[in-house]
């Protein structure tokens, strides 16, 4: 593929995009467009990392390539050099080899870069690397460079992109950057500066990034942006200024607004800044001032306004976000006035009240790419369904029916099909050979044992691309004879049409598990589904905010839970420990089982999101439990539950060797209040 290819590739995600049915992101729709996406973990699925320790090297090799770290770390080419020549017959020796040419890079030396591409060709290793030459000489302004290099780049980055733009001479490519909610790193900002200068960008692409900074409270880089307007020729300082007013106190902004302040552009949208600061603070104070100063924005702004109010009511459940979506959607007639994110959001509201009508509508409104992901499609069966249109409601269902996932094995159970594995596909020994021998693989295998897991698991994420169904059982096997569990569902969720859920769905530590479930009464493939979600059965797993384990059990928690149920002799530091970890957090669902109405739904969110989000959740009348699901507020909770509970029905399907309903599993979540006991001190 040539530049000219990638920039029609760039240019068609930029006007028509994915979505992921969340608001998605232009990096995340290229990437699909490609073909090319670095897919490291399992979707919906973010395994905490296993905090680095210090490593006994298991011979010469492993002890060289620590050395060759080190030297590379500190810039040392000469000890790096020396490490280096330790390490022959090491598989890691690519990696040494790719650092002294990061170093020489750094220093303006480019010579041996393609000759290290040439042999390593079709590997991560060589992609890395040319994407940091990419990089250098975007930075350089060899903007030919760029174009020559980036023919064969894969995984592209931010910086690599906006260098690209500039050496195509394509604010298309650049364009689609301003919407997503980021700020832009220094070589975007360039970039657009220049296309800003040229006239190929404009004041609406950049009020529109001014926005999307605003969604995530990014005043300083809203402010980076005065420079490039030229229809308010509004200096940094000044406009730096109104933003700190308005992030120290929206209401008083709001209020103190100048008779005239809607004369110019920039008074407007600071006005629709101020309401969206207000809507996530108090939406119904903020619908108030949107509808008094609605009037005197333009309608594009009016309606972006009002999504705004619109969406941080319905993330609190408020009956009103229902009226306030309909006055966004009516207030522009010609493009969509809602995002994705917001038009997904429109459909809960209308699911969380069961007004399939209004259902039915919002996704309707839906771009068609967001429309047919399995969430909505399923959904639209169901208000199709609820107005009478059977037949129509199962051409719906048939769409995603038998896919392995949440959405999937409700359609299928529309359509009287319960829930059961496939059968089970093995890989022959040629492909376990040629596998086993892939360098890539070998490479990750030995980051992952040396304590460098993020390496290792961009080799094997790479090194997976485009493998056959049978390969990639083949990559699941040989993970699992070493106890790479989450490598081994990484890989044997990849499959399309061979399959083994054996591999997918693996089952670690069961007796040690089992003991405890059964100790407790607890569903164990719902316990099971949990833990694949917490930890993918990574032992020393360790989240940002320091949950611990297989089961991934905060410390307060733990200490909590080893009172409640007097473990003696515990200590801080026996969370990590496997069987304490796990008797820790699998008490702890029992006491959330107990004190919410015996529910896993419920225990579920409590799980990832605390006790009382989930209590706060639950509607004033009975729920189904997928509608209880899908209305969660947040979206790692959603997905989470979600993907729990399917994991549950895969497990006990395998663990009792018979077909299972999700539907029953879910059940219906009863009234807020009901069924609730203790509660209140659960931690």
């Amino acid at each position: 593929m040539n530049y000219v290819a990638i920039l029609s590739v760039l240019s068609a995600r930029a006007r028509g995009g994915l979505g992921d049915g969340t608001g998605g992101g232009w990096a995340r729709q290229v990437m699909a467009g490609l073909a090319v996406s670095v897919v490291l973990l399992s979707p919906a699925m973010a395994v905490p990392t296993a905090p680095r320790t210090s490593v006994s090297p298991e011979g010469p090799g492993d002890a060289a390539f620590l050395e060759a770290r080190a030297a590379f770390t500190r810039g040392e080419s000469v000890r790096l050099d020396r490490a280096k020549a330790a390490m022959d017959g090491h598989p890691l020796k690519p990696w040494a080899e790719y650092w002294q040419l990061r170093l020489r890079l750094d220093g303006g030396d480019s010579a041996d870069v393609p000759g290290f591409l040439q042999r390593q060709a079709g590997s991560y290793l060589a992609d890395r690397l040319r994407g940091d030459w990419v990089r250098k000489l975007g930075e350089t302004g060899d903007w030919e460079g760029v174009r020559r290099e980036a023919d064969g780049l894969i995984d592209w980055d931010r910086p690599a992109r906006c260098y690209f733009a500039r050496a195509s001479d394509s604010a298309d490519a650049l364009r689609p950057l301003l919407d997503e909610p980021k700020a832009l790193p220094d070589a975007c900002v360039e970039a657009l500066t220049e296309f800003v200068a040229r006239g190929q960008i404009g004041d609406d692409d950049l009020w529109r990034h001014f926005r999307r900074l605003g969604e995530k409270k990014l005043a300083n880089d809203a402010a980076r942006l005065a420079p490039l307007f030229k229809t308010q020729l509004l200096e940094r300082k000044s406009l730096s200024k109104a933003l700190d007013a308005v992030a120290a106190n929206p209401l008083r902004y709001l209020e103190r607004l100048p008779a005239d302040f809607s004369r110019q552009r920039s008074g407007r949208e600071l006005a629709i800044n101020a309401l969206q600061r207000l809507a996530m603070q108090d939406p119904a104070l903020a619908a108030r001032h949107t509808e008094r100063l609605a009037a005197l924005l333009d309608p594009a702004g009016a309606a972006y306004a009002w999504g705004q109010v619109a969406l941080f009511a319905a993330y609190r459940q408020m009956p009103e976000a229902q009226a306030w979506f309909e006055r966004a959607a009516g207030t522009v007639k010609a493009d969509p006035a809602l995002s994705e994110l917001q038009m997904a959001w429109r459909a809960r509201v209308a699911l969380r009240v069961q007004d399939w009508a209004a259902l039915e509508v919002a996704i309707a409104a839906m771009p068609e790419a967001l429309a047919e992901t399995p969430d909505w499609v399923y959904w639209q069966g169901r208000a199709l369904a609820a107005r009478g249109r059977a037949a129509d409601a199962r051409l719906r269902y048939e769409r995603i029916a038998g896919q392995a996932n949440f959405y999937g094995n409700l359609a299928s159970e529309e359509l009287g099909r319960l829930i059961n594995v496939p059968p089970r596909v093995r890989p022959g020994s040629t492909d376990l050979a040629h596998v086993a021998a892939m360098p890539g693989l070998q490479r990750a295998k030995a980051l992952i044992r040396l304590d460098m897991r993020n390496e290792g698991l961009r080799e094997w994420g790479f090194t997976m691309r485009g493998l056959s169904d049978r390969q990639l059982l083949a990559a699941a096997e040989i993970a699992r004879t070493q106890e790479l569990w989450d490598r081994a569902i990484h890989a044997a969720t990849r499959t399309q049409t061979e399959h083994d859920f054996n591999l997918r769905f693996l089952a670690p530590y069961r007796e040690q598990v089992q003991s405890k479930t059964d100790e407790l009464a607890l569903d164990n493939g719902w316990v099971y589904g949990l833990m694949r979600q917490e930890s993918r059965f990574i032992t020393r797993a360790q989240s940002s905010v320091g949950a611990q384990g297989l089961m991934q059990v905060m410390p307060a928690t733990g200490k909590w839970v080893a009172k409640k149920i007097n473990l003696q002799g515990y200590q801080p530091h026996h969370i990590a420990e496997m069987d304490t970890n796990v008797t820790l957090g699998t008490h702890y669902l029992k006491l959330v089982l107990d004190s919410l109405d015996n529910h896993p739904v419920l225990a579920s969110a409590v799980y990832n999101a605390g006790p009382g989000r989930a209590r706060r959740w639950r509607a004033e009348v009975p729920l189904e439990g997928a509608i209880y699901a899908e209305t969660i507020p947040f979206s790692e909770t959603r997905d989470y539950v979600k993907n729990v509970m399917s994991n549950a029905v895969y497990y006990n399907a395998l663990f009792e060797g018979k077909a299972q309903s999700l539907k029953a599993l879910l059940g219906v979540i009863r009234a807020k209040g009901s069924g609730e006991i203790g509660v209140e001190k659960l931690p």
